[in-house]
């Protein structure tokens, strides 16, 4: 850590669709205490230890889901990496995950550089009680706020993530980040996740929620897989749309109901979306 805080951060200070960071962070941290964790993640343990907050409020942590969402974006974030090892990634609304410091402890070097968009609250957190690195530049803004764009060095790679961030948005607004984004970083990708209809709408009308205590933010994006596919189509500078497959997690249930949802047709409504953007 930068600096060893006389009382720890407080995380009420995180409100709306911010406070979710927290949820997420107790469950990456929860699962990289396991001793069969699947995902390594050292950073996030220190991070939540370092925050004041009732994170009982998020009912059990004791769910995987999470993790398994940062290993997606972990990998493909690499496989850019490993062919642009000097290439800028773009976090936005990046909350709490400690990617970076996955990334940076993997096998893609250490000449990459990192830009944190997100919210003043969450910046100051995060300067507060991440380890600053000269790699690492954040902008306190919202995403919607396209002037972050202007500090992104492009010449080397942009890798722009997503991770959480736009079933929050409005649909105009979701589409017309991806749409700025496929023309201002020709040649750079983006990564995104949604959840399916039906969940979304579950959480924006309050019949899914983690706990008896806690609300999910309303969720008024989702995407199908097809409709994902047809964002080529549909925004100008999109070169190629991937479906990316959700990687293993722990347990043979889970593994195998992930198998099927991906692979049989049938389920594309119902699953939930994780997609890769290349710009032309």
């Amino acid at each position: 850590m930068s600096s060893t805080p006389s009382a720890k951060a407080d995380g009420t200070v995180l409100t709306g669709v911010s406070e979710t960071a927290l949820m997420t962070l107790q469950v990456r941290a929860t699962e990289a205490r396991r001793s069969d964790a699947i995902l390594d993640d050292p950073m996030a343990i220190q991070l939540m230890d370092s925050i004041d907050f009732d994170f009982a409020k998020f009912g059990t942590p004791r769910r995987q889901d999470m993790a398994v969402r940062s290993l997606a974006f972990d990998r493909h974030t690499r496989r850019y990496l490993q062919d642009h090892p000097k290439a800028t990634v773009v976090a936005l609304a990046e909350g709490l995950q400690t990617s970076f410091y996955r990334l940076d402890a993997a096998d893609v070097g250490h000449e990459f550089r990192w830009l944190t968009v997100d919210l003043p609250p969450m910046i100051e957190l995060r300067r507060k009680l991440l380890p600053a690195s000269e790699r690492v530049q954040m902008a306190a803004q919202s995403a919607l706020d396209f002037s972050w764009m202007d500090r992104v060095d492009t010449e080397h790679g942009v890798f722009v993530t997503a991770e959480g961030l736009l079933m929050y948005l409005q649909p105009e607004e979701a589409l017309g980040l991806i749409g700025e984004c496929a023309t201002r970083f020709p040649g750079g990708q983006m990564m995104f996740d949604l959840p399916p209809a039906w969940f979304a709408s579950g959480i924006t009308r309050g019949l899914l929620r983690p706990s008896l205590r806690y609300r999910v933010p309303p969720m008024p994006f989702s995407l199908t897989p097809s409709q994902a596919a047809g964002l080529v189509h549909d925004i100008p500078g999109i070169r190629a749309v991937h479906d990316v497959p959700i990687p293993p997690g722990r347990g043979r249930v889970f593994n195998a109901l992930v198998w099927a949802a991906q692979r049989i047709p049938v389920f594309d409504p119902v699953r939930p979306v994780f997609t890769l953007l290349e710009f032309g």
